[in-house]
């Protein structure tokens, strides 16, 4: 269902975007291969992966007259096996060719996020809290549609697409504008009522200023896991109502340390910034003589 809330026309504008990057030109090597109908496997080498990446994969070929039939369903998981079929690509030799390598950096960046976040996701599962894992900002110039899109597919929260999605004041913000209660209020008096505000916040006592002068989410960030429950345990009591996020540091080895029944939100970097990426390749068959 993700894939429902992508615009067909962003999909073309993205996939003519980055065939045209990789063939700004010539293609000397499709010389090699003509118009040819061919068929090609796509291979998934990594197991236990999440698919995710599929429209995109199928927008760059279809951009060249290529068809792709899918085997795996977006958002299913490999098995067991070290290689696993999930699609089939036929058409025209050079084309399909030039759309191998967009079509799969594409596929295992976004599979890759999903693996991760579907991981995530189930620790929190396993735990029983009930909060939300978040992506970040933190994502590659030019790609975060995609990246963004396979938090989706992972089952995590995107967090804010863009800055203008919602406000976040972080220390910068606060240090520019004077006061975190003077930063909120100037946010507020643009944002209006349809957008919300969040702060990052440093200790308790910021944390406070920024629920009096309005802010709807508050992040403590960077606290060490015990001094963040005693801080978020004493913000919800001040603040019953209030959304406190966590964020800063956490990774998938210390995200269990951070579960809390007053944190609502976890945040981490770590979905977009160094996450390895699942192994696909695209096999053309030899012709049946």
């Amino acid at each position: 269902m993700a894939a429902h809330s992508i615009p067909p026309h962003t999909l073309t504008r993205l996939a003519r975007e980055w065939l045209e990057e990789d063939t700004p030109n010539f293609d000397p090597a499709g010389v090699c291969v003509g118009l040819r109908d061919v068929e090609a496997r796509l291979l998934c080498k990594t197991p236990h992966s999440v698919l995710a990446g599929s429209p995109f994969f199928t927008a760059v070929f279809r951009e060249l007259g290529c068809s792709v039939h899918w085997l795996l369903q977006e958002g299913s998981e490999t098995g067991p096996d070290g290689v696993t079929l999930a699609a089939v690509v036929r058409g025209p030799a050079r084309c399909l060719l030039l759309g191998e390598r967009p079509a799969l950096n594409c596929l295992a960046r976004a599979s890759g996020i999903a693996t991760r976040c579907s991981q995530l996701r189930a620790l929190a599962a396993a735990a029983g809290w009930h909060g939300q894992v978040a992506g970040t900002r933190k994502t590659t110039p030019g790609f975060r549609l995609v990246e963004k899109y396979a938090m989706l597919v992972g089952g995590v929260s995107m967090h804010r697409q863009d800055l203008s999605g919602m406000v976040m004041l972080k220390d910068n913000h606060i240090w520019a504008s004077g006061s975190i209660t003077q930063a909120v209020g100037s946010a507020r008096s643009v944002c209006g009522f349809s957008s919300k505000i969040e702060v990052e916040c440093r200790s308790v006592e910021e944390a406070s200023e920024a629920a009096t002068a309005g802010a709807d989410v508050i992040m403590l960030d960077n606290f060490p896991p015990q001094e963040l429950h005693a801080a978020a345990q004493a913000l919800k009591r001040e603040f019953p109502s209030q959304v406190v996020e966590a964020s800063g540091g956490v990774t998938p080895e210390t995200l269990s340390s951070y579960f809390s029944p007053h944190v609502d939100i976890i945040s981490l970097g770590c979905i977009t910034q160094g996450c390895p990426v699942v192994d696909f390749s695209l096999k053309v068959q030899k012709p049946v003589s």
